[in-house]
């Protein structure tokens, strides 16, 4: 690979300076003339009729401007073509605590809280499901009356033949691992501006990862061509998947705006954020899993139970992507997956960082440790005799690229002292490996389509700035900063001259949002595209000036030079308004979607799991346990990251950090708590997340496989690593104290108890 000056290199991002001095715009600081404040009823119920709704006291209330209920916006929306199942407001019944029913536009927020006690409910409670196994058993009472059982999706594949590998195998464990469902917990809570324009367009700014799919939803719930509506996207303070989806109070100021022609916004409440949730759902997992008498992996069969909510969202990708990436990180010959997306009266899961996958591994991480016991084995060397050959396709059709995971396991195993450490460190502390992997976005969009799923323009004119148009989410993973490297580098120009226009869909191109870690790779095909687009219209001006091949030039160091002749050399400047002089402003576009041989294969199901690339990790974790009260200390954690090549080192380290920080913080303490369907811990004080003084050392090692269809040879960095550290985790608590905790988190009631037990056990069996 050619040097590069700026590809690889450290930069900071480019909007920190507006983020860390306070100049930076998020939706709640924005406020234009003649903005209501808006806010929105919520269901005291977790399954009930409504019987009536009157707003007539709230609507005569003084500074009161609209109110808003089911029949304002009957038009079913979700984020998936195959649910559309929720609507802004109730129509028949409520279907959680939290539901909403109605929303107000006021000139004070106190006037719309008090316009909301004025709005009168009458509902018919029904029975309520909240446990996934309990409401799968639901003969009455359906969530949906069109999902019986309130089974939202049930996938079952095999591949192979399950039943022989099996009987091939030494040593055989089955077990169950039960996870508690864990939110966001995002900095910023849910905000929207509604600004309803003169000329009766809706200009709406929100805190989204998904502009395209809210401009799409609004259009359809607001009956308004999408061509009278724009959505923007200012800073996001966090997002991690729970502003991938459409949020209701997204829907309700747009409502509220179109209904009074006046500017709504709506922000909710911090214990609103919670209940409207879209986090990683409570999952079970029964775990089969055999292997040879030298540790080859024989069979796997999954059963994968995921309690939804109340709402489809993103439920069907979720619960499939549990079962297809059972695959693609080993060599799995046999494997058989039963899923089930549940809907129980809670608020709706959906996509949380590392979606889909961060259970599953966890479950299937732990009992390789335990068949690694039984073997006689390492666990590192039974992970090693199971690696993929790659470039290779798994049996469920995942085209594999790039595998750095070999290197990722050699250098973690090196670094974190392995070897000297497992089985020999002093009593209560332990180590334990895990490993994990993620894809590089999605191959197929979530609206089947052949349109690229992301295009970028790039235009110059007399002035010579560069200015990128990218539909691109940046949400706190630098992606605006990887457009304008890419540009940089291409061009061959400092970073400053670039400038970036994005998430505005009045003034960006199509880009599918930032989920699934696809922006690096997708947008930045279509931001390389684009740039080698430009580059050759401003080098072949160039070329006929000095009479030379195009191919002889060289765009570097804010210059155009042959790198055969050192005196034909021309600035950038003086070759832009020479490109500029033959055609007038130059434009240029490029656009990426992935080649079909990643798409996957033809079952029901298959479209999900594909993706361009995967990116993988391999992690230590060391603990110290206090016998005397279960309390789990991570102390170290030492993780290796494939990210295909780093395009900004420092971005990289940065979200292979933080992915470590969430999943040490779902291992070890956070946890939605539910009593009958409401939310027992609807804030941050009370929902714990690690703070600095829990935080351990974390060291991240950067793997560069080099992908051969990534932009300069990258994947994803932001997801993949957060599903080693759970079962890192688990390992090196049964190095440390000889238990194996199946229950995340690991509490520490959890560990005292299974601690004490192993101590009965040992009592009675010496007897």
């Amino acid at each position: 690979m050619s040097e590069t000056r700026i590809i690889g290199k450290p930069m900071p991002m480019t909007d920190g300076r507006a983020k860390v001095t306070g100049r930076g715009k998020y939706a709640d600081d924005l406020a234009v003339p003649g903005m209501l404040w808006g806010r929105i009823l919520h269901s005291p119920h977790a399954h009930a009729r409504i019987v009536l709704v009157d707003s007539s006291r709230a609507e005569a209330l003084e500074g009161v401007k609209a109110v808003a209920i089911g029949r304002d916006a009957p038009v079913p929306y979700g984020i998936l073509p195959v649910g559309h199942d929720e609507r802004v407001f109730a129509l028949d019944k409520v279907r959680y605590i939290g539901d909403n029913v109605a929303a107000v536009a006021a000139t004070s927020p106190e006037i719309a809280d008090e316009a909301l006690r004025l709005v009168r409910v009458e509902y018919g409670p029904l029975p309520a499901w909240f446990d996934p196994l309990e409401a799968m058993e639901a003969e009455t009472d359906w969530i949906h009356d069109t999902k019986p059982h309130n089974i939202e999706k049930e996938y079952h594949h095999e591949f192979g033949d399950v039943e022989a590998g099996f009987a091939a195998a030494a040593f055989v464990l089955e077990d169950r691992y039960r996870c508690g469902e864990v939110t966001h917990a995002a900095m910023e809570p849910h905000s929207t501006l509604a600004v309803w324009e003169p000329d009766e367009r809706l200009t709406v700014y929100s805190s989204t990862q998904v502009p395209f799919y809210l401009h799409r939803t609004l259009s359809a719930v607001c009956e308004m061509p999408m061509s009278r509506i724009r959505v923007v996207k200012p800073l996001v303070g966090g997002g991690f998947g729970g502003k991938s989806e459409i949020i209701p109070l997204e829907v309700a100021a747009s409502v509220l705006a179109k209904k009074t022609h006046r500017p709504v916004k709506i922000t909710y409440t911090r214990e609103e954020v919670f209940y409207a949730h879209r986090g990683r759902p409570i999952t079970i997992v029964d775990l089969k899993t055999g292997i040879t008498s030298d540790g080859r992996i024989t069979a796997v069969q999954a059963r994968i139970v995921q309690d939804g909510g109340a709402y489809c969202g993103y439920g069907p990708v979720t619960v499939l992507y549990s079962g297809q990436l059972l695959g693609a990180i080993y060599a799995i010959p046999n494997v058989r997956f039963d899923g089930y997306r549940v809907l129980t009266n809670k608020p709706a899961c959906g996509a949380m960082r590392g979606h889909g996958t961060v259970n599953a591994r966890f479950a299937f991480e732990s009992i390789l440790d335990q068949l690694a016991a039984r073997a006689g084995l390492d666990p590192i060397e039974l992970r090693r005799r199971n690696l993929l050959r790659a470039p290779c396709v798994t049996p469920n059709g995942l085209r594999v690229t790039s595998y750095g995971l070999p290197e990722c396991i050699d250098r973690v195993a090196e670094r974190s002292g392995w070897s000297e450490k497992r089985g020999k460190l002093p009593p209560g502390r332990g180590i334990g490996f895990a490993c994990s992997h993620y894809v590089s976005g999605a191959a197929n969009p979530i609206l089947r389509s052949n349109m690229p799923h992301t295009t970028v323009h790039i235009k110059i004119d007399r002035d010579g700035a560069v200015v990128v148009y990218s539909g691109a989410s940046e949400i706190g993973q630098g992606s605006d900063t990887m457009h304008v490297q890419i540009v940089a580098e291409v061009l061959g120009v400092r970073p400053e001259r670039v400038e970036l226009v994005a998430a505005d869909t009045g003034l960006t191109p199509v880009d599918l949002g930032s989920y699934s870690s696809r922006v690096t790779f997708m947008a930045g095909n279509a931001c390389l595209a684009a740039a080698r687009n430009m580059r050759d219209r401003i080098v072949r001006a160039v070329a006929g000036e000095f009479g030379c091949d195009p191919q002889d030039l060289e765009t570097r160091d804010e210059e155009v030079f042959s790198a055969k002749n050192p005196s034909a050399r021309m600035g950038f400047d003086e070759a832009v308004a020479l490109a500029i002089a033959e055609t007038g402003a130059l434009v240029a576009s490029g656009a990426y979607a992935p080649p079909e041989e990643a798409r996957g294969g033809k079952f029901k199901g298959a479209g999900v799991g594909p993706s361009p690339a995967y990116s993988y990790s391999a992690q230590t974790a060391e603990v110290a346990i206090d016998r005397e009260t279960g309390q789990v200390k991570v102390e170290r954690i030492v993780a290796a990251h494939d990210c295909g090549r780093a395009l900004n080192p420092l971005a990289v380290d940065g979200q292979v950090q933080g992915s470590i920080y969430m999943g040490m913080g779902q291992a070890v303490q956070e946890e939605m708590l539910w009593r009958e369907g409401r939310l027992m811990n609807p804030s941050l004080l009370e929902y714990r997340v690690p703070t600095t003084l829990e935080t351990p050392e974390i060291e991240s090692l950067i793997v560069e496989s080099v992908d051969p269809e990534g932009p300069f040879g990258a994947k994803e960095a932001g997801e993949g690593s957060l599903a080693a550290a759970i079962p890192a985790i688990a390992n090196a608590i049964y190095d440390a104290v000889g238990v194996r905790i199946t229950d995340v988190p690991f509490t520490p009631e959890r560990v005292l108890a299974a601690i004490r037990a192993k101590e009965q056990a040992e009592k009675g069996s010496s007897r």
